[in-house]
């Protein structure tokens, strides 16, 4: 069995902890990501719903992505960090942000999605497969 996935939030009051290998790792490119992170993209590791454990009260915020879908962002209300998303069009999966591991070295990007909306000036690893969009996971 591998090692949990576990982290949170900067000051510690939301936590969580995934059993489990993630099913994507992506960076994103979207305007979204862009205006979240404060730079060129935002990176994601998603993993299946049952294995994660939370805990701490996040604020939540509900927007509608690029994609036209409804997408949930969670972060501390006290430190501000964003921490997860959720997805209304796919209730099975809970994403993470690449920094909030405890050991941000376990996340291996797989792609950059949203690349059409990617900056020159944001550069990434040039052999990552890249699309316009969200491939089907």
């Amino acid at each position: 069995m591998t090692q949990a996935y576990t982290g949170g939030c900067a000051c510690g009051a939301i936590r969580y902890e995934i059993s489990g290998e993630p099913i994507f790792q992506n960076h994103c490119q979207c305007r979204d990501c862009q205006h979240k992170s404060g730079t060129g993209h935002g990176s994601y590791l998603t993993f299946p719903r049952g294995g994660v454990k939370h805990s701490g009260q996040a604020t939540l915020w509900n927007m509608v992505g690029d994609s036209g879908n409804v997408k949930t962002r969670a972060f501390c209300p006290t430190c501000g960090s964003p921490v997860y998303m959720t997805f209304a069009a796919m209730p099975d999966v809970f994403t993470v942000h690449a920094a909030s591991l405890d050991d941000p070295g376990r996340y291996r990007p797989q792609v950059v999605t949203y690349a059409v909306r990617g900056h020159e000036w944001d550069s990434l690893d040039p052999a990552l497969p890249k699309f316009d969009r969200m491939p089907p996971m």
